[in-house]
């Protein structure tokens, strides 16, 4: 049953039609809606004749209504991104920093004003979980790889299995330039449940020895009914579905307890201040999401200064700013279909800390370099991924991930002297053992432990790591067909019942709990009596080595390059032009 508003507090909320909107400039959506228009009517009770002196005023200006949480919007000019601060919250604790208007979800919708500095709670009373079914994802290709994808059809029709092709992401253009980030999903024809899915998955992986993700998609959205509760622990008013809340002067938020980290060793909980407006919305487990819809250069003050040392060289932290503008552009309707945002706050999208997380010196570099991206030579938005360091030498995307070759994602060395006379990685022992003038080794932000780096193995550890590959206690491993850079792209294993492959370059690093890259040597270890006792891995570079070198553009800049330079060296000769 729900709650009835107190009397005295009751005129705090009052109807309003929803306002007329501008039409945005340029706007993209997902391709599947996953959240319901409308709303059912929440009950509250008619307002009394007068209010508590002491209470928030009505809000007498129009506030937009808010818009689905699943949009990209241009209004004004800067993209305005919702970003998913935390989820699966039965209350949250918030406070504006300057004057707040809130907006009540529902059908009837309902505004109030409040002071700054006043705290609010929002609780979940009555929650309903989304209802989801999900298909199983076999593979994804770029969009360009048309023939990649009808291999990897026929590929799955000979083994008896049906399969459909699905486009995810969009086309669209602002300003004169192209955004495509389109790819095509291999999907399995046949639905189920989330929990049937992962039954299936499991099932694929006993018989063919692939390893799947799963494609969620919602049948029935959420819902919730949300208390809203003042400091002193009145409720004032209940939604439905959300609560926006905006600064009149644009001021931001503080949130109490963001938690972050999930399923990382630094898991925690922080309180948090946050630019632009938020929306408190049921999630897809019919909890609350707290969203963050804030300007994209205001999202990129608060998450450069995660990508990269805040300390580095000025034109190093520039570069940084242009790609994570062009990385997030490119996750936009790629990611979390089923819930109420476009991208998270963690690192499956990209580390976020808003207004906490900023610093004078990458707040520079982004406002520096606003609105600006990579473009290549067709007008296209460059895919612009960087790694950690890359050990000397960048590696070409189609090693990596698979695919068509991407012009301006081509390996190559990364030396700030001429390579002349130098061991190449087609060579990889002298090249791993050789000083080389990398622009990541001579970077005064180099970790040696990273450049070159070396991690073993017992044979107990690794069969314990083995079992699903079916192959019994593994006698040999090795690794093989190496892009440019030396990093391998299969693991051939061998054991007493038998041997397969593990393909691509990110799988083989988590079958080892994470490698810090495949640019690699693997190499047995024997006792003295000639008797197997495990493998060490001998390598260099940390991550995958696709693009900028993060650790090798700041040598590059304290070499006295400039941002458009050094994105011009990684990117194979695209171009910085403005977006926006």
């Amino acid at each position: 049953m729900l709650k009835a508003v107190p009397p005295l507090l009751a005129l705090l909320l009052s109807t309003c039609a929803a306002p007329h909107r501008p039409p945005s400039v340029t706007k993209t959506e997902p391709l599947r809606s996953t959240r319901a228009t409308a709303s059912p009517p929440v009950a509250r009770p008619a307002p009394p004749s007068g209010p508590s002196p002491e209470a928030p005023v009505l809000a007498g200006a129009e506030l937009p209504a808010p818009d689905s949480l699943k949009r990209l919007d241009f209004r004004g000019g800067d993209p305005q991104v919702p970003i998913g601060l935390m989820e699966g919250r039965r209350e949250v604790r918030f406070s504006p920093k300057g004057r707040m208007r809130l907006r009540f979800g529902g059908d009837d919708e309902r505004l109030l004003e409040a002071p700054a500095n006043s705290v609010w709670t929002v609780r979940v009373t009555d929650g309903t979980p989304a209802e989801l079914t999900a298909r199983i994802q076999l593979a994804e290709l770029p969009f360009a790889d048309k023939a990649g994808l009808s291999e990897a059809q026929a590929q799955w029709q000979a083994r008896g299995v049906a399969v459909r092709a699905h486009v995810l992401g969009s086309l669209y253009g602002i300003a004169g330039k192209v955004i495509d980030n389109r790819r095509y999903l291999l999907l399995l024809e046949e639905e189920h449940s989330p929990k049937a899915a992962t039954e299936r998955q499991a099932e694929l992986l006993r018989q063919f020895g692939v390893r799947t993700t799963l494609f969620e998609e919602v049948r029935a959205p959420s819902r919730a009914i949300l208390e809203v509760k003042d400091e002193t622990g009145n409720v004032v008013g209940l939604a439905q579905d959300n609560v926006y809340a905006e600064t009149l002067d644009g001021a931001g938020f503080d949130v109490r307890q963001v938690e972050h980290d999930v399923g990382y060793d630094n898991h925690g909980f922080e309180d948090r201040s946050f630019r632009g407006t938020l929306q408190l919305a049921a999630d897809r487990h019919g909890t609350l999401a707290v969203v963050n819809v804030v300007k994209l250069e205001e999202l990129l003050k608060g998450l450069v200064p995660s990508e990269i040392y805040a300390r580095a060289h000025p034109e190093a932290l520039k570069a940084q700013a242009v790609t994570a503008r062009g990385e997030v552009l490119a996750k936009v309707g790629i990611k979390h279909l089923a819930d109420p945002y476009l991208l998270c706050s963690e690192q499956h999208c990209a580390v976020y800390r808003g207004r906490t997380g900023e610093a004078a010196s990458t707040t520079a570099a982004v406002e520096a370099t606003r609105g600006e991206g990579l473009f290549s030579a067709s007008g296209r938005l460059v895919d612009s991924v960087y790694s950690a360091m890359c050990g000397g030498h960048t590696e070409d995307n189609d090693v990596v991930w698979g695919g068509p070759p991407n012009p301006n994602l081509r390996g190559r060395p990364d030396l700030l002297d001429p390579p002349e006379g130098l061991p190449t990685p087609g060579s990889l022992a002298d090249y791993l053992r050789a000083e080389l003038p990398a622009a990541c080794r001579l970077s005064t932000f180099a970790r040696a432990g990273k450049y070159r780096w070396e991690k073993r193995f017992s044979v107990e550890q690794v069969n314990g790591l083995t079992p699903h590959l079916g192959v019994g206690r593994v006698h040999a491993l090795s690794l093989g067909e190496r892009g440019v850079s030396g990093r391998a792209r299969t693991l051939t294993v061998a054991g007493e019942k038998g041997v397969t492959q593990v393909r691509g370059e990110l799988n083989i690093r988590r079958l080892f709990g994470m490698l810090n890259s495949s640019m690699a040597l693997v190499e047995e270890e024997r006792d003295v009596e000639g008797h197997l006792t495990g493998w060490r891995f001998r390598g260099g570079g940390w991550g995958h080595g696709v693009g900028m070198c993060q650790t090798g553009a700041i040598g590059r800049a304290e070499a006295g390059q400039r941002y458009r330079d050094i994105l011009r060296f990684y990117f194979n000769g695209a171009e910085v032009a403005p977006i926006y």
